[in-house]
C-alpha cells in the first residue's frame, strides 16, 4: 500500500495535528498534506491517513480522530488527542526511521509518550489547563507556542492558515526530532558510562571520554562509591560533581571550599596543582589544562570529601 495523502482539517490548527504531521511526513515523505473538512477527503481510503478530523478512530482504516463520543482513552483513562493516537500506532516506526537502535525503541517510545505526547493530549482535550503551569509559564507550554504561529485575526488572505501551518510544521519537526535525538543520545551515553564505571573499579573518580549525561548510568549501576567525574573539554579537562537528583543541586560531594571562585595562579596556589585554571564559586565544576592536572585535583577533592 502506498499512502499518497495525509488528511487533516482545514482552518486554524492546534498542536496535536501539527505534531501528528511531523510523524507522518517522516514516514510518508512523498504524501501530500491535504487540509480539508470535505466529506470526500475525510472518508477513509487505503491511500490516505486521516487525523484530527472525520469523527472516528479506526487504526485499521487509517483514521485517527478523537472528537467523537466515546472519546478514545488510554489504558489509564486519560484522553487521547490525534497526536497520541498517531504516536501509539506509528511511533515505533517513526523511531526506526530516525535510526534509533532497535534495543532502545520501546524505552524511548514510552519515555517520549509520557513526557511529550501525553501533555499535548491532556491540554488539547482540556483535561489540564496551561494556567496550571503558573502565570509566568502558562504562555510557554509547547501547544501554546505552536498555536501562536497561527495567523492573526485580521489576516484575511485565503491561504493564510495553510501557509502558517506549513511554517509551523518546520518548527514542530525541529522540536520533535531534537527530543528524539536527545533521548537516543542518552542511551548511547549510558552504555559509555557503564563501560567507564567498570574501568573505575572501586575508585571514586569516573573518567569519561567526553562530556555526556552520566548520572542515569551511575544510578543504574548503583555506583554509590563514585564522587566526581572528569572528562576532556576541548583542550582542557573538567572535574564535576555528581548531583543526588534531578530536582536539586545537592551533590554527593563538593569541591574543596578553598578553591571556590578562584582562577589561574590563585587556584594553582590554593590547590597546589600546576595547570589548575578555574573553580566555580558553587564548587560543582573545576577546569584544568591537562588530564594530569585535573586528576590531581580530583584526588585532592576525593581525599577532602572522605575526610569530611
Amino acid at each position: 500500500m502506498t499512502v499518497t495523502h495525509l488528511v487533516t482539517h482545514s482552518g486554524g490548527f492546534h498542536a496535536d495535528e501539527l505534531l501528528s504531521s511531523v510523524i507522518l511526513t517522516r514516514l510518508f515523505p512523498q504524501a501530500e498534506i491535504v487540509r480539508s473538512r470535505d466529506k470526500e477527503w475525510i472518508t477513509p481510503q487505503d491511500t490516505r491517513i486521516i487525523y484530527d478530523v472525520g469523527g472516528q478512530f479506526d487504526a485499521g482504516l487509517q483514521i485517527f480522530d478523537h472528537h467523537q463520543r466515546p472519546t478514545p482513552l488510554r489504558q489509564d483513562g486519560h484522553p487521547y488527542s490525534s497526536f497520541g493516537l498517531i504516536w501509539a500506532h506509528y511511533g515505533g516506526e517513526y523511531l526506526r526511521a530516525m535510526d534509533v537502535p532497535a534495543q532502545d525503541i520501546d524505552a524511548i517510545h514510552s519515555s517520549f509518550d509520557k513526557g511529550f505526547v501525553l501533555p499535548v493530549d491532556l491540554l488539547d482535550n482540556g483535561a489540564v489547563n496551561a494556567s496550571e503551569a503558573g502565570p509566568l509559564f502558562a504562555g510557554l507550554t509547547l501547544p501554546t507556542l505552536l498555536e501562536s504561529l497561527k495567523p492573526v485575526f485580521d489576516n484575511t488572505d485565503p491561504g493564510a492558515d495553510d501557509s502558517a501551518f506549513d511554517a509551523a510544521l518546520l518548527v514542530a519537526r525541529a522540536l520533535v526530532e531534537a527530543q528524539i535525538k536527545r533521548k537516543a543520545a542518552k542511551f548511547r551515553a549510558e552504555t559509555m558510562v557503564m563501560t567507564a564505571i567498570q574501568a573505575a573499579g572501586t575508585g571514586h573518580i569516573l573518567e569519561l571520554p567526553m562530556g555526556m549525561p552520566f548520572r542515569a548510568g551511575v544510578e543504574k549501576a548503583n555506583a554509590d562509591h563514585l564522587l566526581f567525574v572528569i572528562h576532556p573539554r576541548g583542550s582542557d579537562w573538567t572535574l564535576t560533581t555528581i548531583r543526588v537528583g534531578d530536582d536539586t543541586f545537592e551533590s554527593r560531594a563538593e569541591l574543596p571550599a578553598a578553591w571556590a571562585g578562584l582562577t589561574d595562579s590563585a587556584l594553582e596556589e590554593a590547590s597546589g596543582v600546576n595547570g589548575a585554571k578555574f573553580c566555580h564559586n558553587g564548587r560543582f565544576i573545576a577546569v584544568a589544562g591537562s588530564r594530569d592536572a585535573i586528576m590531581a585535583m580530583a584526588k585532592i577533592a576525593v581525599t577532602e570529601a572522605l575526610a569530611a
